[in-house]
């Protein structure tokens, strides 16, 4: 796992000092009006994007539980978060932003989170979803002192995605 994440850092790390652009954008064949981000994003690529409608509405009528948002403040310095999810995909829709208002609320700092958007093959630049066995998204992992700790998939094994997120977290 030790070189996955060093594998990972690199690839953000290359990208980041060449200047590329670390993500590509298409069009969605899918979705004529939508669009497919591929690479590392951040969540502010998602809120600046009109198209992205969904962001503010899957976000407004999220209250997060205490004890998840009591979890996620009392590790936000202690823990970094690897998301993979995909524009098109509804379940990211429906994750994501709700991930982010637990983040904003919790105080836990934006460079704590890495975010890389995935194609409708689940495929991203750099090979990143693939080192890391990405096959469903939305896919949060949590890692700390580098080595992960778990993740939850999609909506989770309960449907609770963010009460798991939590039980990782403590």
């Amino acid at each position: 796992m030790k070189k996955i994440i060093l594998y990972s850092l690199f690839v953000i790390t290359y990208m980041s000092a060449n200047a590329q652009t670390p993500y590509t954008v298409s069009t969605d064949p899918n979705n004529k009006e939508g669009l497919i981000y591929n690479g590392i994003i951040s969540k502010y690529a998602l809120i600046n994007q009109p198209v992205f409608n969904w962001y503010n509405s899957s976000q407004v009528n999220y209250t997060p539980p205490a004890e998840v948002l009591s979890a996620m403040t009392s590790a936000k310095d202690n823990v970094k978060y690897m998301v993979f999810g995909g524009t098109w995909c509804e379940d990211t829709q429906f994750v994501l932003p709700k991930f982010f208002k637990l983040q904003e609320q919790s105080g836990t700092p934006d460079e704590n989170i890495s975010l890389i958007a995935v194609d409708r093959q689940k495929k991203s630049i750099g090979n990143v979803a693939t080192v890391f066995g990405i096959t469903n998204v939305p896919t949060i992992i949590v890692l700390k002192d580098g080595k992960e700790v778990g993740r939850v998939i999609e909506y989770g094994k309960t449907g609770k995605w963010d009460v798991e997120l939590a039980g990782l977290l403590k």
